[in-house]
C-alpha cells in the first residue's frame, strides 16, 4: 500500500511538472551547448564552423578506426608506401585483393557526410554576401570530392541533395565530375583574385588550419590543384587538360611556391591517426616498394620516413599481398617515423614536378622540364631540412635495391625482375619522354610520403614508380595480377540507399563494378 501511495504522488508530480514546463517548452529544448543561428552569425560562424570541420575530415583526424578504412587500408596499401603486418579477415583482404564491402563503404561515407555536407551548407549559407566563404567551400569540396572520384570513378556532384521523384540521386560519370571540379576551381579563384586585387579583409582566418586565412596561398593552392587535375586526365582528355592546365600555370599569383604554401590540415592536439595505426595497434609498417627505393637510391629521407629495424641500420619492408599467418611474422619489420600533428594532402614538390610533367607536354608556362624536377626534388629536401640535394640530383649509378623477404624467400623481387626499376636520379636530356616520365613520377612518389591516395592514383595513371604485383590474388579473377587494382566497387550502402542511381551509373563505366575495371582518366 505504502508502494502504490508512493507511485501516485511520483506520477502526480510528474504531471505537474510536465504542465510547468510546456509553459517554456522552447527554452528547455534548446540545447545549452549548441549556437542559435543568430550567434553563429556573428563572427562568420555560420560558414566558418562548418569549413573547419570540412578540413579535419578530408581524412578523418579523430577517429582512427575509421581513418583506417577511409584511406590506410585502401589506397596507402596499394600506392606501395605501406603494408599492415596484421592478417585481416583470414588473410582475405583489401591487401590481396579480397575486397571487403563494408571496409569500403567508408570513403564515401566519411566524405559526403563530413565533408561535402558542411562544404554545400557554407555555400548556401554564404550565397552572395560572403564571396570569399563561398570560393573556399568550392576548393574544399573539389579536393574532397576529386579524391573519392579517384577511388569509385563515377560519383553523386552537381545532383547532391537534388533527388528525383523517386527518391534516388543521381551520379555524374567521372568526365562529368571533373569538368565541375574545374569550373568550381575557375569560380573559385576569379573570387578569391578580385578580393585580393581589391584589398578585401581576410575572413575565414578563424577557421583556416591550413593558411591561417591567406587569400592568395589558397589562390595558389587552387590552381596546382587545377594543374594536378589537368595533368591527371592529360592521356584521355589532351584539349581539356592543356587549357585548364595553362590557366593555372599561367594565373598572376601561381602555384605553390614556398614552403609555407604547403597544403598540411593542423590537427593538433591530435595526433596523426597513421601514428595510432602503426604504434598503438602495430597494425601498419613500411612497403617493400618504399625499401627498395630508398635504400637503393641510398635516400636521405628514409630515416625521416620509416624507423630501422631492432635498433640496426636495416629498413623492411613488407611486400603487398603475400602470406601471413600471424601479426607477429611480420609486426618487427619498419614502423613508420612519427609523424606531426598535421595531415599533409599536397607539398610544394609536387607542383614542381607537376610542372615538369607539363613542360614535357609542352604547356605554356610550364618552364623547362629539366629545372622543374630538380627544383621538386630539392622542394622536398628542404621540406626535411635536408642539404645534401645536389649530390643527390648527380647520382646516375644508384638504382632501386632487388628485394629480399628475410621471413619468406617466394616473395623476393631479386636483380632483373621486370618490376624491379632501373631508373636512375641524374637527370638525361637525351633520354626519351617515357624515361624522364619515369623519373619525375618516381621522385614525385618518393617526396608525396605518406599522402596514399594520390600516389595510388598517379601509379595507376602512369604505371610508375614500379610497384611489386601481389603474391596471393583473391579477387576471384576480377583483377588481374599484373594490372593492378585499380578502383574500389561502389559502396554497398549505395545499393540500399540509392539503388536505382548507382545501377545507372554502372553505365559510366569502362566495365564491370569491380577493383580491376580502370577509371575514366586511366589509359593503362
Amino acid at each position: 500500500m505504502k508502494r502504490s501511495k508512493h507511485i501516485v504522488w511520483m506520477a502526480l508530480a510528474a504531471t505537474l511538472l510536465l504542465v510547468a514546463c510546456t509553459k517554456r517548452f522552447e527554452k528547455l529544448n534548446t540545447n545549452p551547448y549548441e549556437f542559435t543561428e543568430e550567434e553563429l552569425q556573428a563572427g562568420n560562424r555560420l560558414m566558418g564552423e562548418p569549413l573547419l570541420q570540412a578540413q579535419l575530415n578530408l581524412l578523418i583526424y579523430n577517429d582512427p578506426p575509421v581513418a583506417q578504412l577511409q584511406q590506410n587500408l585502401n589506397a596507402d596499401i596499394f600506392s606501395g608506401y605501406m603494408m599492415p603486418p596484421t592478417p585481416f579477415e583470414g588473410n582475405n583482404n583489401n591487401a590481396n585483393y579480397g575486397l571487403i564491402f563494408y571496409w569500403n563503404n567508408n570513403p564515401w561515407n566519411v566524405t559526403y557526410g563530413n565533408v561535402m555536407k558542411s562544404c554545400k551548407f557554407a555555400q548556401n549559407k554564404a550565397g552572395s554576401k560572403f564571396p570569399d566563404f563561398y570560393a573556399w567551400a568550392l576548393i574544399l569540396k573539389v579536393e574532397a570530392m576529386h579524391r573519392l572520384s579517384d577511388i569509385y570513378g563515377p560519383i553523386i556532384y552537381s545532383h547532391y541533395g537534388q533527388p528525383n521523384m523517386d527518391q534516388s540521386v543521381e551520379y555524374d560519370s567521372q568526365q562529368q565530375a571533373y569538368y565541375y571540379f574545374f569550373n568550381d576551381l575557375d569560380s573559385a579563384t576569379k573570387i578569391l583574385t578580385n578580393l585580393v586585387n581589391s584589398g578585401a579583409k581576410q575572413r575565414f582566418k578563424p577557421f583556416d588550419l591550413v593558411y591561417k586565412g591567406d587569400y592568395t596561398k589558397w589562390i595558389r593552392f587552387a590552381n596546382t590543384l587545377r594543374l594536378r587535375l589537368a595533368i591527371r586526365i592529360s592521356g584521355v582528355d589532351k584539349e581539356k587538360a592543356k587549357r585548364e592546365a595553362e590557366a593555372a600555370l599561367n594565373h598572376p599569383m601561381g602555384i605553390l611556391r614556398e614552403q609555407d604554401d604547403i597544403f598540411s590540415v593542423d590537427i593538433s592536439p591530435v595526433t596523426h591517426p597513421l601514428n595510432i595505426m602503426c604504434y598503438t595497434w602495430a597494425d601498419l609498417r613500411m612497403g617493400a616498394p618504399m625499401e627498395s627505393i630508398l635504400t637503393g637510391y641510398n635516400d636521405p629521407r628514409l630515416p625521416l620516413y620509416f624507423v630501422p629495424v631492432n635498433g640496426s641500420n636495416e629498413y623492411h619492408g613488407i611486400r603487398q599481398g603475400i602470406k601471413i599467418f600471424a601479426k607477429e611474422q611480420y609486426s618487427g619489420f619498419s614502423e613508420l617515423a612519427k609523424l606531426p600533428k598535421k595531415i599533409t594532402f599536397m607539398t610544394v614538390a609536387e607542383a614542381w614536378f607537376l610542372k615538369a610533367e607539363a613542360a614535357l607536354l609542352g604547356y605554356t608556362g610550364a618552364g623547362n622540364a629539366e629545372e622543374n624536377y630538380r627544383n621538386g626534388v630539392a622542394a622536398s629536401f628542404q621540406q626535411y631540412n635536408l642539404s645534401n640535394v645536389n649530390e643527390y640530383l648527380q647520382n646516375n649509378t644508384l638504382k632501386a635495391a632487388p628485394y629480399t623477404d628475410p621471413r619468406n624467400s617466394e616473395n623476393n623481387i631479386p636483380a632483373g625482375n621486370p618490376h624491379l626499376s632501373t631508373i636512375t636520379i641524374r637527370w638525361d636530356e637525351s633520354a626519351n619522354t617515357q624515361t624522364k616520365l619515369e623519373k619525375i613520377i618516381t621522385q614525385k612518389w618518393i617526396a608525396m610520403y605518406p599522402e596514399g591516395q594520390e600516389a595510388w592514383s598517379e601509379f595507376r595513371r602512369t604505371g610508375y614508380p614500379k610497384l611489386f604485383p601481389v603474391v596471393i590474388n583473391n579477387s576471384g579473377g576480377t583483377i588481374p595480377t599484373e594490372k593492378f587494382i585499380r578502383r574500389l566497387p561502389f559502396p554497398q550502402i549505395e545499393f540500399i540507399t540509392n539503388p536505382k542511381a548507382v545501377e545507372r551509373a554502372k553505365a559510366f563505366l569502362k566495365g564491370n563494378d569491380n577493383g580491376g575495371t580502370p577509371l575514366w582518366w586511366d589509359m593503362r
